[in-house]
């Protein structure tokens, strides 16, 4: 049996990151979504928060089961035995900063590999930050999210208020 760890902060989860857990999920026995929670990024979204709504999202995955860390990947990987980290390449710049990251990963840990796939031309310009901020300015992001997490998304902006000062976003206000 070969066991993946798909990680990153999935804040929030988009439907990039679900078609290449989904994609990974038919190459690999078992896929866990590790949610990383001691990112040094500011996040919207507590590590509960982000764990539940991936959760949500392939609660009718038998082989994809999300799981949260606070260490090194390779480490979480050994943790619950995987042999490989599957990542997601968007762009070109993404390669750079995934070839680095899994030259690094295979310095500490080389018994584990990273593999990474190619997202659908459709999900190219998604990102957690993209969506984010779409979503802050009152934006249609039902095609970039699951509902339960577009509902997540909506109801913390309700919750805060425009100037808060801790979350990155890129401008799309111009």
């Amino acid at each position: 049996m070969v066991r993946a760890i798909f990680p990153g902060t999935f804040d929030p989860i988009h439907y990039g990151h679900i078609d290449i857990a989904r994609r990974a999920s038919k190459l690999f026995d078992e896929v866990i979504i590790g949610v990383y929670n001691k990112s040094l990024k500011n996040m919207l979204f507590s590590p509960e928060e982000r764990i539940a709504m991936a959760k949500k999202t392939f609660e009718n995955e038998p082989n994809i089961c999300v799981d949260g860390y606070n260490r090194l990947t390779v480490d979480f990987a050994r943790q619950v035995n995987a042999k490989v980290i599957v990542r997601g390449l968007r762009v070109f710049s993404d390669f750079e900063y995934e070839f680095r990251m899994a030259l690094a990963n295979h310095r500490l840990a080389q018994d584990i590999e990273v593999v990474a796939l190619i997202t659908n031309e459709e999900h190219t310009f998604l990102s957690s930050t993209t969506v984010r901020e779409i979503a802050s300015l009152g934006g249609d992001i039902s095609t970039m999210v699951p509902p339960h997490v577009a509902e997540a998304l909506n109801s913390k902006f309700k919750e805060i208020s425009d100037d808060r000062p801790n979350i990155h976003m890129t401008s799309l206000r111009d």
